[in-house]
């Protein structure tokens, strides 16, 4: 029976029941154990075991209640062939007189590092209505590799107030990260990452409460988040029906976390697939850098001039030979004619003209003022409302996405912006539009990420031709824009690239799910050369390349000749092609510092110095792996030189080291 069960683990699947009352799925390098006496599911991966005591729970009213409460379970296998490839489902139908049916199903793959779960709760009469549903609960984890530098990651759900990214280590009392985490150890790399690949119904989050040492007694994935950080005031909403399905989560095993987390993103990529681009990453300017509010029809013209002139002549052109001119907040000073003929300029010296929208807000703030594109409505009748009052974030209301004077003023904003010839639109304050709220106008929308989607819909409905930039906007859902912003805003200094490398350390994943990210406008003005290069660093290994400085006739000069000087260096330029770097390590203070990229030929490694003082580093070749542990020599690509890699380098102040080995 030994060898029976050995052969079949090794070439297919078994359900068996056991006489110690187990219940067993064997299917590639994973092994599912329902234990009958315990009502416990434990999982396996080869020979490591991952955890124990995993179940699903609930809220129904003010009941707090998991699958190991049911009475009676029954269990299934049936093939699955779905977006991920063909595997197996393992089922366990929870049944009990007081309460509703409940189906936990995990979904197998023998060739993935990852399971997905989830669950459905089946109401015995009428229907049933719940606003938390959690499909990984574990109260024994046996993943955490402790050698002393076992970290977790908070993920934040938006970019939203300066919010940062951070590695903790395992000392906290209680962590919750939005969407995803992953808990791994930063020496030998292995990990967990466990997160919702499913974003159109639920806000999902995954809390970890410490063990008092430096581990974890529990960690829990669901959805139902409703917090300050999501940017909510109320609960998050209840979903109703005779079948109410949680979020879909996986629950991934990985030698190289790093891994792992591309993999979360190439997961979430195949439910929900990119908004399609195939054409090169913008490189460009936006008016926010700089000129804001003091933003004229005659500097953006003039702006466009000085791209042609000095910028474009001189290599500052993405592979498509483009450069993107965007006007942000403050174009409505300009009349409908100046709009056409600021996108005839920009065609005529070779560019893709952008523009700017917040399709959620009421900055105004006026609930008698009538809506603009929508005059029958006062903006009052479209509010978000929560506890009968409108919803205020960062100087705005939020407005309802699913209103239909929101879809009125999308249409006649896209119609406005393709009259005009504008091919590119920086979206922001997306959040306004996925916060919970009191009710909504579409009575079949129940939750804010519902009213969300919906008013996204209707956003790549009237876009569908346009290049969406997503801002200030939660993660998930990704697939409506091509791109956007990893953190919030950043400017000139060496604090501001910090900031961005911070998110570009734990999120740069992200551009799975979206074909780039965004590091913000770069600016050069008021900074030292040091602090240039490394914010134009910031921008080339992050995604979109995009400056912000004054560069109409009245700008800067300074700044201009940086501008020559720092944007125009082939090298530099050569790798900016979208794709983000990762980090090196995991286990950073604030940010990394360190990140690479490697490609078919080459690898690259970025050194950042964000200190006040110069540092002497060694190239941890060992740690960059591949055929970087065999290289000498590299290229310093700021300064075009020849290093011997085997000896210490000097990164001044406040500056970067960028190589190719």
């Amino acid at each position: 029976m030994k060898n029976l069960v050995q052969w079949l683990y090794s070439t297919g699947i078994i359900l068996l029941l056991t006489a110690c009352n187990e219940n067993v799925l064997v299917f590639g390098d994973w092994k599912i154990v329902c234990q009958s006496e315990t009502n416990s599911i434990h999982i396996r991966k080869g020979s490591q075991p991952v955890c124990g005591n995993l179940y699903a729970s609930y809220r129904l009213g003010d009941r707090l209640i998991s699958s190991g409460d049911y009475s009676s379970r029954k269990y299934a296998v049936s093939q699955v062939s779905d977006l991920h490839g063909s595997g197996k489902v393992f089922t366990v139908t929870c049944q009990d007189d007081d309460l509703p049916t409940l189906r936990q199903s995990f979904f197998v793959y023998p060739e993935k590092d990852y399971i997905l779960t989830e669950f459905t709760l089946e109401a015995r009469d009428g229907e049933i209505s719940v606003n938390y549903m959690a499909p990984v609960c574990i109260d024994s984890l046996e993943f955490v590799w402790n050698t002393g530098n076992s970290r977790a990651l908070f993920i934040p759900f938006d970019n939203d107030c300066w919010i940062r990214y951070k590695s903790h280590q395992l000392i906290f009392d209680r962590l919750t990260a939005y969407e995803v985490t992953a808990v791994f150890d930063n020496i030998s790399r292995k990990g967990l990452v466990l997160g919702s690949v499913e974003h159109d119904r639920w806000k999902s989050a995954v809390t970890m409460t410490g063990n008092g040492g430096n581990g974890l007694s529990s960690i829990v994935c669901y959805g139902g988040v409703a917090d300050s950080l999501t940017r909510d005031s109320k609960p998050h909403g209840a979903l109703s029906g005779k079948t109410v399905k949680s979020p879909k989560i996986m629950f991934g095993v990985f030698n190289d976390w790093r891994n792992g987390m591309e993999v979360y993103g190439e997961v979430n990529a195949a439910v929900a697939p990119p908004r399609a681009w195939n054409k090169a990453v913008p490189f460009g300017w936006n008016s926010w850098g700089v000129l804001q509010f003091k933003l004229t029809y005659q500097k953006a013209m003039e702006v466009s001039d000085y791209f042609k002139n000095h910028l474009q002549a001189n290599g500052f052109l993405n592979p498509d030979k483009k450069v993107y001119i965007g006007l942000d907040s403050g174009w409505n000073s300009f009349s409908e004619e100046e709009l056409k003929s600021f996108v005839q300029k920009c065609r005529e010296n070779g560019q893709i003209a952008g523009i700017y929208w917040t399709p959620f807000t009421d900055w105004g703030k006026n609930p008698e003022a009538t809506v603009h594109d929508a005059e029958q409505y006062k903006y009052k009748d479209i509010y978000v409302y929560t506890n009968g009052k409108p919803q205020l974030l960062d100087g705005a209301y939020a407005i309802d996405p699913t209103h239909p004077a929101v879809e009125m003023r999308m249409k006649k904003t896209a119609d406005l912006f393709r009259r005009c010839g504008f091919e590119y639109v920086k979206m922001d304050f997306m959040t306004h539009g996925a916060m919970e709220g009191d009710r909504w106008h579409c009575p079949d929308i129940k939750t804010g990420i519902q009213a969300y989607n919906y008013g996204l819909q209707l956003l790549n409905r009237y876009f569908d031709d346009m290049y969406i930039n997503f801002s200030i906007a939660p993660l998930f859902p990704a697939h409506y824009a091509q791109s956007r912003r990893i953190a919030c805003d950043a400017w000139n200094k060496i604090k501001d690239t910090e900031y961005t490398m911070n998110a570009l350390s734990y999120g740069w994943w992200l551009n799975k799910v979206y074909s780039y990210n965004d590091a913000d406008h770069t600016v050069l003005r008021d900074a030292t050369e040091g602090e240039n290069r490394a914010r134009v660093t910031s921008s080339v290994i992050t995604g979109l390349y995009i400056v912000g400085d004054d560069f109409s006739e009245g700008g800067d000069h300074e700044a201009k000749e940086r501008a020559k000087k720092y944007l125009t260096n082939p090298l530099i330029n050569a790798i900016a092609v979208g794709k983000s770097f990762r980090p090196l390590e995991g286990d950073g203070e604030k940010s990394e510092n360190q990140f690479v990229r490697t490609d078919d030929s080459s690898a690259y490694y970025v050194y950042f110095n964000y200190t006040d003082v110069s540092v002497e580093i060694s190239i941890p070749l060992d740690r960059i792996g591949g055929n970087a542990v065999h290289k000498t020599e590299a290229l310093d690509l700021w300064n075009n030189r020849k290093i011997d890699i085997k000896t210490k380098i000097t990164v001044p102040e406040k500056d970067v080291l960028v190589i190719r080995l």
